[in-house]
């Protein structure tokens, strides 16, 4: 799951990370995942409406990318855990801002879907 090549060069950062946490169930994740090691059933619980095969599929990208560790336990019956690599950590550390500023403005955008951000709060930023 890895860039290869010269597209490495032309890819910028925010890229690289939306493709680590985009769709609709990874950042959710990543979430659930950042309060400690989980299993699967436990993570199917706490996110409503997910399917085994979307949550499977889903935990595999991720560990696929670096950011979630499976821990398969010599148990009869098997035990398996997912949690956070210390990549993962960082990345959850990083989505942390995105999530106050959901909470900061969930009234306002949830509320008047249509409304346009200002723009001068933008340009002030850049």
């Amino acid at each position: 799951m890895g860039l290869e090549g010269d597209a490495v060069h032309e890819v910028c950062g925010m890229s690289v990370a939306v493709d680590v946490v985009g769709g609709k169930w990874k950042l959710h994740l990543m979430w659930v995942l950042s309060e400690g090691p989980q299993r699967f059933g436990r993570i199917r619980r706490m996110l409503d409406g997910v399917s085994e095969k979307v949550l499977a599929e889903n935990l595999r990208q991720l560990e696929a990318h670096g950011v979630v560790h499976r821990e398969i336990y010599p148990e009869i019956p098997p035990r398996v855990e997912y949690s956070l690599t210390l990549l993962g950590e960082e990345l959850a550390l990083a989505l942390r801002p995105l999530e106050a500023w959901g909470d900061r403005h969930k009234h306002q955008l949830l509320g008047h879907p249509t409304t346009p951000a200002p723009a001068t709060l933008v340009d002030q930023v850049r």
